[in-house]
């Protein structure tokens, strides 16, 4: 398997890694990122000597800072916010379906697009300085589609995820630790690396058929994604992606001012 320069993919012993290697701009994923995890989720699940994933950030600073908001800046329609939500669920889905465990190994910054990699893989592991959460109440004002509110509800529930987005306050690693969000915290990135290897080399040893059957049955207590032409949620992707106010998170945060939100 190859990789990008952004999206780079190893294979040894069982254990893929795909690390975010935009260490420049924090990790902040491209769509060309985005779509690279699919088409790498497929590969794995092609090679059945592949028997666990690690996902991680390249540097110390960031797992990966979200979305590159530049990729907003092409936005002109309804569709377009569509499309993309459609397409972030792809990305999530691809994770969450995917037949082999899943870590993501998570040192620094773990925010927007970020942190719901983080959540649609299996565990989490963070490193003491870790941050996460999707502070766009106080950024772009944009929202989640409902497939990634589903997973963060599963991880800590509807009042934790409230708190999170409503206050857009990005939490610490012992407080993730503490209410589920990540299973482990460790001291630096070196202890990350480490420990996100052993761990996947424990359930690469493992019966293959009960983590996949546990993952998938898990998958399913939560409820299957809907489908068609019009979601459950469309109308919230499109009341916020279509908004002034959306237009002016994104031009702000691009220059580095604070946004002046209008409601509309």
């Amino acid at each position: 398997m190859t990789s990008t320069d952004e999206l780079l993919f190893t294979a040894e012993g069982g254990i893929a890694r795909l690390t975010l290697n935009r260490p420049q701009a924090r990790n902040a994923l491209t769509f060309g990122m985005y779509q690279g995890l699919i088409d790498h989720c497929a590969r794995i699940e092609a090679d059945t000597g592949i028997k666990a994933l690690i996902i991680t950030g390249a540097g110390a600073k960031a797992f990966a800072a979200g979305t590159d908001i530049a990729q907003f800046r092409s936005f002109e329609t309804a569709q377009d916010a569509i499309d993309y939500e459609r397409f972030m669920d792809r990305v999530m889905g691809a994770l969450e379906r995917l037949a082999v465990p899943t870590i993501a190994a998570i040192a620094g910054a773990c925010t927007g697009g970020g942190a719901a990699i983080a959540a649609a893989c299996d565990l989490r592991i963070a490193t003491r300085d870790a941050k996460l959460g999707f502070p766009i109440a106080r950024t772009l004002g944009n929202c989640l589609s409902l497939g990634n509110l589903r997973r963060l509800s599963a991880l800590i529930g509807p009042a934790r995820v409230k708190d999170m987005i409503f206050t857009a306050r990005l939490v610490g690693a012992e407080e993730a630790l503490a209410i589920g969000l990540v299973g482990e915290v460790v001291a630096d990135a070196d202890a990350l690396a480490a420990r996100s290897t052993d761990l996947a080399t424990l359930m690469a040893g493992h019966a293959p058929l009960t983590l996949r059957a546990t993952k998938e049955g898990l998958r399913r207590l939560q409820g299957e994604d809907a489908t068609g032409a019009e979601r459950p949620g469309d109308d919230l992707i499109r009341l916020c992606y279509t908004s002034a106010d959306f237009r002016e998170g994104m031009e702000a945060f691009l220059a580095k001012r604070p946004p002046n939100w209008t409601g509309r």
